[in-house]
Protein backbone atom coordinates (compact mmCIF):
# COMPACT_ATOMS: atom_id res chain seq x y z
CA UNK A 1 0.00 0.00 0.00
CA UNK A 2 1.23 3.64 -0.82
CA UNK A 3 -0.26 6.51 0.24
CA UNK A 4 0.90 10.39 0.47
CA UNK A 5 -0.25 11.41 3.80
CA UNK A 6 -1.37 8.78 7.01
CA UNK A 7 -1.73 9.74 10.62
CA UNK A 8 -0.75 7.71 12.88
CA UNK A 9 -1.89 8.10 16.42
CA UNK A 10 -0.76 7.46 19.97
CA UNK A 11 -2.43 9.96 22.53
CA UNK A 12 -0.26 9.25 26.11
CA UNK A 13 2.46 9.23 27.51
CA UNK A 14 6.49 8.67 26.38
CA UNK A 15 6.65 4.92 26.75
CA UNK A 16 3.66 4.36 24.88
CA UNK A 17 4.73 6.39 21.77
CA UNK A 18 8.23 5.38 22.07
CA UNK A 19 6.58 1.46 21.99
CA UNK A 20 4.76 2.65 18.82
CA UNK A 21 8.09 2.89 17.28
CA UNK A 22 7.67 -0.30 15.10
CA UNK A 23 4.42 0.53 13.23
CA UNK A 24 5.57 3.92 12.58
CA UNK A 25 8.25 2.57 10.46
CA UNK A 26 6.10 0.28 9.09
CA UNK A 27 3.75 3.11 8.20
CA UNK A 28 6.58 4.80 6.93
CA UNK A 29 7.61 2.62 4.27
CA UNK A 30 4.18 2.41 2.80
CA UNK A 31 3.42 6.15 2.82
CA UNK A 32 5.12 9.46 1.81
CA UNK A 33 4.50 10.97 5.08
CA UNK A 34 3.72 10.89 8.24
CA UNK A 35 1.92 13.06 10.87
CA UNK A 36 1.73 11.49 14.76
CA UNK A 37 -1.20 13.48 16.33
CA UNK A 38 0.45 12.77 20.48
CA UNK A 39 -0.61 13.34 24.07
CA UNK A 40 1.19 16.70 25.52
CA UNK A 41 3.18 14.00 27.35
CA UNK A 42 4.29 12.10 24.59
CA UNK A 43 4.95 14.89 21.88
CA UNK A 44 8.78 14.93 22.35
CA UNK A 45 9.30 11.36 22.31
CA UNK A 46 6.52 11.03 18.50
CA UNK A 47 9.28 14.27 17.60
CA UNK A 48 12.35 11.50 17.83
CA UNK A 49 10.90 8.41 15.95
CA UNK A 50 12.27 7.94 12.76
CA UNK A 51 9.70 7.58 10.03
CA UNK A 52 7.48 10.89 11.84
CA UNK A 53 7.92 13.68 9.52
CA UNK A 54 5.24 16.26 11.58
CA UNK A 55 3.52 15.84 15.37
CA UNK A 56 0.38 17.41 16.25
CA UNK A 57 -0.45 17.73 19.89
CA UNK A 58 -3.85 17.46 21.67
CA UNK A 59 -4.73 16.58 24.85
CA UNK A 60 -7.95 13.93 24.32
CA UNK A 61 -10.57 14.18 27.34
CA UNK A 62 -10.76 10.52 27.21
CA UNK A 63 -7.05 10.03 27.67
CA UNK A 64 -5.62 12.07 29.86
CA UNK A 65 -4.93 11.17 33.60
CA UNK A 66 -6.19 14.51 34.99
CA UNK A 67 -8.31 15.23 31.80
CA UNK A 68 -9.64 19.13 30.37
CA UNK A 69 -12.85 19.63 30.35
CA UNK A 70 -14.69 18.92 27.14
CA UNK A 71 -14.31 22.00 25.42
CA UNK A 72 -16.58 21.95 22.38
CA UNK A 73 -14.23 24.72 20.33
CA UNK A 74 -11.16 22.90 21.25
CA UNK A 75 -12.08 19.88 19.85
CA UNK A 76 -13.72 21.67 16.74
CA UNK A 77 -10.39 23.51 16.45
CA UNK A 78 -8.74 19.69 16.18
CA UNK A 79 -11.07 18.28 13.65
CA UNK A 80 -10.29 21.71 11.50
CA UNK A 81 -6.64 20.75 12.24
CA UNK A 82 -6.94 17.47 10.79
CA UNK A 83 -8.95 18.08 7.67
CA UNK A 84 -6.43 20.30 6.85
CA UNK A 85 -3.78 17.34 6.68
CA UNK A 86 -5.57 15.55 3.49
CA UNK A 87 -4.83 12.55 5.28
CA UNK A 88 -5.42 9.30 3.62
CA UNK A 89 -5.64 7.11 6.21
CA UNK A 90 -5.21 6.87 9.77
CA UNK A 91 -3.76 4.69 11.94
CA UNK A 92 -5.00 4.82 15.86
CA UNK A 93 -2.89 3.48 18.43
CA UNK A 94 -4.21 2.63 21.75
CA UNK A 95 -3.45 0.76 24.90
CA UNK A 96 -5.75 -2.42 25.96
CA UNK A 97 -7.97 -0.58 28.36
CA UNK A 98 -8.55 2.47 26.07
CA UNK A 99 -11.10 3.03 23.30
CA UNK A 100 -10.17 4.02 19.80
CA UNK A 101 -13.64 5.47 18.85
CA UNK A 102 -14.01 9.03 19.89
CA UNK A 103 -10.63 9.73 18.05
CA UNK A 104 -12.00 7.80 15.18
CA UNK A 105 -15.20 9.70 14.82
CA UNK A 106 -13.60 12.89 14.63
CA UNK A 107 -11.03 11.97 11.88
CA UNK A 108 -14.52 10.77 10.02
CA UNK A 109 -15.77 14.34 10.70
CA UNK A 110 -12.68 15.44 9.36
CA UNK A 111 -12.79 13.44 6.37
CA UNK A 112 -10.36 10.58 7.00
CA UNK A 113 -11.61 8.15 3.99
CA UNK A 114 -9.67 5.32 6.29
CA UNK A 115 -9.48 4.64 9.60
CA UNK A 116 -7.70 1.77 11.40
CA UNK A 117 -7.80 0.69 15.10
CA UNK A 118 -8.32 -2.20 17.72
CA UNK A 119 -11.57 -2.15 18.55
CA UNK A 120 -13.52 -4.45 21.01
CA UNK A 121 -16.06 -2.23 20.64
CA UNK A 122 -18.78 -2.35 17.70
CA UNK A 123 -17.34 0.65 15.41
CA UNK A 124 -20.57 1.08 13.07
CA UNK A 125 -19.00 3.20 11.04
CA UNK A 126 -16.38 4.63 12.10
CA UNK A 127 -13.95 1.81 11.35
CA UNK A 128 -12.76 0.42 8.16
CA UNK A 129 -10.73 -1.90 9.74
CA UNK A 130 -11.47 -3.39 13.21
CA UNK A 131 -8.64 -5.39 14.15
CA UNK A 132 -8.46 -7.82 17.30
CA UNK A 133 -5.55 -8.97 19.62
CA UNK A 134 -4.34 -11.78 22.02
CA UNK A 135 -4.83 -9.93 24.99
CA UNK A 136 -0.90 -9.03 27.25
CA UNK A 137 1.14 -9.30 24.10
CA UNK A 138 3.91 -6.60 24.13
CA UNK A 139 2.26 -3.87 23.48
CA UNK A 140 5.01 -2.95 20.29
CA UNK A 141 4.30 -6.15 19.00
CA UNK A 142 -0.02 -5.42 19.42
CA UNK A 143 0.49 -1.78 17.45
CA UNK A 144 3.13 -3.28 15.18
CA UNK A 145 0.22 -5.57 13.99
CA UNK A 146 -2.37 -3.45 13.95
CA UNK A 147 0.15 -1.37 11.14
CA UNK A 148 0.04 -4.83 9.26
CA UNK A 149 -3.67 -5.43 9.53
CA UNK A 150 -4.29 -1.69 7.87
CA UNK A 151 -2.18 -2.24 5.22
CA UNK A 152 1.36 -1.81 6.56
CA UNK A 153 3.98 -4.16 6.73
CA UNK A 154 7.25 -3.63 7.99
CA UNK A 155 10.04 -3.46 5.15
CA UNK A 156 12.48 -5.73 4.73
CA UNK A 157 15.33 -5.68 7.53
CA UNK A 158 13.55 -4.36 10.28
CA UNK A 159 14.18 -5.92 13.47
CA UNK A 160 11.26 -4.78 15.66
CA UNK A 161 13.02 -3.15 18.26
CA UNK A 162 12.56 0.74 19.40
CA UNK A 163 14.37 3.13 18.59
CA UNK A 164 15.00 6.87 18.14
CA UNK A 165 16.36 9.70 15.83
CA UNK A 166 19.98 9.64 15.83
CA UNK A 167 22.56 11.56 16.31
CA UNK A 168 21.91 12.60 19.96
CA UNK A 169 22.66 15.41 21.56
CA UNK A 170 25.84 15.38 23.54
CA UNK A 171 25.68 15.21 27.18
CA UNK A 172 28.85 14.22 28.03
CA UNK A 173 29.45 17.85 29.78
CA UNK A 174 26.99 16.82 32.15
CA UNK A 175 27.62 13.03 33.10
CA UNK A 176 31.12 12.80 32.24
CA UNK A 177 32.64 9.54 30.70
CA UNK A 178 30.34 6.87 29.68
CA UNK A 179 29.45 3.54 31.56
CA UNK A 180 28.02 5.13 34.61
CA UNK A 181 24.87 3.80 36.10
CA UNK A 182 21.22 5.80 36.01
CA UNK A 183 18.51 5.30 38.93
CA UNK A 184 15.39 7.18 37.74
CA UNK A 185 13.32 8.15 40.00
CA UNK A 186 9.36 9.11 39.94
CA UNK A 187 6.95 7.99 36.92
CA UNK A 188 3.56 8.91 35.66
CA UNK A 189 1.21 6.82 38.43
CA UNK A 190 2.73 6.32 41.79
CA UNK A 191 2.28 2.77 41.90
CA UNK A 192 4.68 2.16 39.11
CA UNK A 193 7.80 4.59 40.42
CA UNK A 194 10.78 3.26 42.12
CA UNK A 195 10.04 3.40 46.02
CA UNK A 196 12.56 6.09 47.07
CA UNK A 197 13.66 4.32 50.00
CA UNK A 198 15.13 1.47 47.60
CA UNK A 199 15.81 4.03 45.18
CA UNK A 200 18.50 5.93 48.02
CA UNK A 201 19.80 2.00 48.85
CA UNK A 202 20.91 1.24 45.01
CA UNK A 203 22.46 4.38 44.68
CA UNK A 204 24.61 3.71 47.82
CA UNK A 205 24.89 0.01 46.55
CA UNK A 206 26.06 0.88 43.09
CA UNK A 207 27.98 3.60 44.45
CA UNK A 208 30.06 1.54 47.10
CA UNK A 209 31.01 -1.18 43.91
CA UNK A 210 32.55 1.18 42.09
CA UNK A 211 29.75 2.54 39.98
CA UNK A 212 29.56 6.24 39.12
CA UNK A 213 25.37 6.78 39.65
CA UNK A 214 23.22 9.01 38.12
CA UNK A 215 19.86 10.24 39.60
CA UNK A 216 17.33 11.14 36.90
CA UNK A 217 13.66 12.09 37.19
CA UNK A 218 10.51 14.40 36.14
CA UNK A 219 10.93 17.99 37.48
CA UNK A 220 8.25 16.96 39.50
CA UNK A 221 10.66 14.76 41.46
CA UNK A 222 13.43 17.23 42.35
CA UNK A 223 13.17 16.82 45.82
CA UNK A 224 12.82 13.08 46.11
CA UNK A 225 16.17 12.84 43.55
CA UNK A 226 18.10 15.27 45.73
CA UNK A 227 17.59 13.07 48.38
CA UNK A 228 18.36 9.58 46.46
CA UNK A 229 21.57 11.67 44.99
CA UNK A 230 23.00 12.60 48.27
CA UNK A 231 23.42 8.52 48.78
CA UNK A 232 26.44 8.39 46.31
CA UNK A 233 25.41 10.02 43.33
CA UNK A 234 24.92 13.10 40.46
CA UNK A 235 21.28 14.94 40.33
CA UNK A 236 20.26 15.21 36.92
CA UNK A 237 16.61 15.89 37.50
CA UNK A 238 15.49 18.93 35.54
CA UNK A 239 18.54 18.83 33.52
CA UNK A 240 17.41 17.50 30.48
CA UNK A 241 15.38 17.21 27.58
CA UNK A 242 13.70 13.64 26.04
CA UNK A 243 16.32 13.75 23.48
CA UNK A 244 18.95 14.77 25.93
CA UNK A 245 17.92 12.08 28.45
CA UNK A 246 17.97 9.78 25.57
CA UNK A 247 21.98 10.23 25.13
CA UNK A 248 22.50 10.25 29.08
CA UNK A 249 21.13 6.34 28.48
CA UNK A 250 23.09 5.59 25.42
CA UNK A 251 26.30 6.57 27.35
CA UNK A 252 25.33 4.51 30.87
CA UNK A 253 25.71 0.48 31.40
CA UNK A 254 22.54 -0.10 33.27
CA UNK A 255 19.01 1.99 33.86
CA UNK A 256 17.61 0.84 37.17
CA UNK A 257 14.19 2.10 37.01
CA UNK A 258 10.05 1.68 37.86
CA UNK A 259 7.92 1.20 35.16
CA UNK A 260 8.22 4.36 33.33
CA UNK A 261 9.21 6.15 30.02
CA UNK A 262 12.66 6.37 30.21
CA UNK A 263 12.65 2.73 31.14
CA UNK A 264 11.33 2.36 27.50
CA UNK A 265 13.74 5.23 26.47
CA UNK A 266 16.56 3.13 27.58
CA UNK A 267 15.30 0.17 25.19
CA UNK A 268 15.08 2.66 22.11
CA UNK A 269 18.88 3.42 22.70
CA UNK A 270 19.62 -0.73 23.63
CA UNK A 271 20.41 0.16 27.16
CA UNK A 272 19.87 -2.96 29.86
CA UNK A 273 17.36 -2.51 31.97
CA UNK A 274 16.38 -3.47 35.38
CA UNK A 275 13.09 -2.78 35.84
CA UNK A 276 11.12 -2.34 39.18
CA UNK A 277 7.95 -3.54 38.12
CA UNK A 278 4.77 -3.23 39.66
CA UNK A 279 1.87 -5.54 38.28
CA UNK A 280 -0.56 -3.24 38.30
CA UNK A 281 -0.41 -3.69 34.50
CA UNK A 282 0.95 -6.62 33.07
CA UNK A 283 4.78 -7.30 32.61
CA UNK A 284 4.24 -9.68 29.77
CA UNK A 285 3.16 -5.85 27.57
CA UNK A 286 4.82 -3.07 29.09
CA UNK A 287 8.04 -4.19 30.30
CA UNK A 288 11.10 -2.85 28.29
CA UNK A 289 11.29 -4.36 24.99
CA UNK A 290 13.87 -5.89 22.70
CA UNK A 291 16.63 -4.78 25.28
CA UNK A 292 18.02 -7.20 28.08
CA UNK A 293 15.63 -6.91 31.10
CA UNK A 294 15.20 -8.33 34.45
CA UNK A 295 12.21 -7.80 35.70
CA UNK A 296 12.13 -7.12 39.87
CA UNK A 297 8.51 -7.38 42.05
CA UNK A 298 6.32 -9.98 43.19
CA UNK A 299 3.79 -10.28 39.90
CA UNK A 300 1.60 -12.18 41.38
CA UNK A 301 0.84 -9.37 44.22
CA UNK A 302 -2.67 -8.72 45.49
CA UNK A 303 -2.57 -5.40 43.12
CA UNK A 304 -1.85 -7.54 39.94
CA UNK A 305 -3.62 -5.94 36.48
CA UNK A 306 -6.08 -3.73 38.59
CA UNK A 307 -4.60 -0.81 36.49
CA UNK A 308 -4.84 1.47 39.62
CA UNK A 309 -2.69 4.86 39.88
CA UNK A 310 -1.96 4.49 43.37
CA UNK A 311 -1.16 1.11 44.92
CA UNK A 312 -4.09 -0.22 46.71
CA UNK A 313 -2.30 -2.84 49.29
CA UNK A 314 -0.75 -1.17 52.60
CA UNK A 315 3.11 -0.94 52.12
CA UNK A 316 3.46 -1.17 48.19
CA UNK A 317 4.66 -4.59 48.70
CA UNK A 318 5.18 -5.69 45.69
CA UNK A 319 8.17 -3.47 45.29
CA UNK A 320 9.21 -3.10 48.90
CA UNK A 321 9.79 -6.50 48.89
CA UNK A 322 12.67 -6.08 46.72
CA UNK A 323 16.59 -4.96 48.39
CA UNK A 324 19.17 -3.31 47.18
CA UNK A 325 20.94 -6.79 46.57
CA UNK A 326 18.33 -7.85 44.45
CA UNK A 327 18.69 -4.95 42.19
CA UNK A 328 23.09 -5.77 42.37
CA UNK A 329 22.45 -9.00 41.77
CA UNK A 330 20.15 -8.26 38.19
CA UNK A 331 23.04 -5.60 37.24
CA UNK A 332 25.37 -8.31 37.76
CA UNK A 333 23.66 -10.59 35.65
CA UNK A 334 22.94 -8.03 32.88
CA UNK A 335 26.62 -6.94 32.67
CA UNK A 336 28.83 -9.74 34.33
CA UNK A 337 30.07 -9.53 37.63
CA UNK A 338 32.93 -7.04 38.49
Amino acid sequence: MSDDTVLVARLDSMGDVLLSGPAVRAVAHGADRVVYLAGPRGAEAAAMLPGVDRVLTWCAPWIAAEPPQVDRDDVLGLVERLSGLGADAAVLLTSFHQSALPLALLLRMAGVPRVSAVSEDYPGSLLDVRHRVTSGIPEAERMLSLAEAAGYPPPPGETGRLSVRRPLPDTRGLTGPDGYAVVHVGADAPSRELPPDLAAKTVAALAERGYRVLVTGGAGEAGTAREVAAHGGTDLVGRTTVAELADVLDRAAVLVAGNTGPAHLAAAVGTPVVSLFAPVVPASAWAPYGTPVRVLGDQLAPCADTRARVCPVPGHPCLTSVSSDDVLTAVDELLGAR
